[in-house]
């Protein structure tokens, strides 16, 4: 109800939050408690203030919600689990603050920056009024930008640019282990699970002269698509859609799968978690049978889960053993990201001793 009238919109979730059941009108006037409490309750609040009003009460309401202790966890498995369920809690806490959209992707409140390009990126073309959550409209600005500046690829000498919902190759060291490795070949090679496209790009800068890249997102094959192209590589690199593998075999096979055997709450985190570790275990059974005679098969892949008592290194080696390939080789680094050296993090343990290793695979 507003003005005593019941209202309706459209409710855009990229994350597949669920409507709110209990929705409330604020503005300047409600205090960063109030709202705090009204979020806690699975109150939501569609916002009619100021828009930098309404970002500095998210900030508000934050910081109370980091103010809540976290569970005694006695093992890495607790620790892992009760984080989760932490973040869970915190993400729903913040969902409850609503923006108003216009159905050309304006927002009609004093102040409010021009979200245009952020949100027809994301969502496409409105066509009507809808309403979603300032948390997620955040992310879609910062997205927005990180695609028009791009990441810096050192080994690439050039600039990967993600889109919205694909994993930006922030984490380096994946990228310098297949740029350190030598070639068993240069005429194919397979890049499972492209996302932005960074490891197929690398690739052909190294000189494999065509790389067949396969993704079953469409955002990130759109993603590696336009990366591509603006790096000058579409005559080297063909982008196809595909669960894991292309038709074929090839001499050389990359995959960098998502390294955490638990679900993920949202579509970008499918890069970071693999459910029953499925993409994992799919690329092994796969390998072998899309392989040359004589070619590798490179699976990049953290241990972060080994540390989180999540997934046994003898699991792996068994997966490895039981699909006819043999290890050739591994190279590992230490990840140089902020967060294995912030001992505040919850996870600090398991981060601070994670490894990043490029496994050499050979078929049997």
């Amino acid at each position: 109800m507003e003005n005593d009238q019941p209202c309706s919109a459209r409710w855009r979730s990229e994350s597949g939050m669920p409507a709110p059941k209990r929705v409330v009108i604020a503005d300047d006037r409600i205090t960063a408690d109030a709202a705090y409490r009204l979020a806690c309750e699975g109150t939501a609040m569609l916002w009619r203030g100021d828009f930098q009003n309404a970002r500095q009460l998210l900030q508000a309401l934050a910081r109370r919600a980091d103010r809540k202790p976290g569970k005694a966890a006695t093992t890495p498995v607790e620790s892992f689990n009760f984080h989760r369920q932490a973040q869970s809690q915190r993400a729903r806490t913040l969902a409850m603050l609503l923006m108003p959209f216009n159905a050309d992707h304006t927002i009609p409140l004093r102040r409010a920056p021009d979200v245009t390009a952020a949100c027809t990126e994301a969502y496409g073309v409105a066509g009507e009024p809808y309403v979603a959550t300032l948390r997620e409209l955040l992310g879609l600005i910062g997205a927005h930008e990180w695609r028009k500046t791009g990441v810096e690829i050192a080994a690439l000498g050039d600039k990967i640019h993600p889109h919205y919902g694909v994993f930006a190759p922030v984490r380096g060291e994946y990228v310098a282990l297949v740029a350190d490795m030598a070639l068993p070949a240069t005429n194919l090679a397979f890049d499972i699970g492209t996302g932005t496209g960074v490891l197929a790009a690398l690739l052909a800068r190294r000189g494999v002269k065509r790389v067949v890249a396969t993704d079953q997102d469409a955002r990130a094959l759109a993603c590696a698509t336009e990366n591509v192209n603006r790096l000058g590589l579409a005559a080297q690199i063909e982008i196809i859609e595909a669960d894991l593998f292309p038709p074929g075999r090839a001499p050389l096979i990359v995959c960098n799968p998502p390294w955490i055997p638990a679900r993920p709450s949202s579509p970008i985190e499918y890069a970071v978690y693999d459910p029953d570790s499925k993409m994992l275990r799919g690329f092994l059974q796969g390998l072998a049978q899309h392989l040359e005679p004589g070619g590798e098969g490179w699976l990049i892949l953290s241990d972060l889960a080994e540390h989180l008592g999540l997934r046994p290194r003898a699991d792996l080696l068994a997966w490895i053993e039981a699909c006819g390939l043999t290890v050739l080789g591994r190279k590992d680094v230490r990840p140089i990201h902020p967060r294995a050296s912030d001992a505040s993090d919850a996870l600090h343990a398991a981060r601070a001793a994670e490894v990043t290793s490029l496994w050499r695979l050979g078929a049997r």
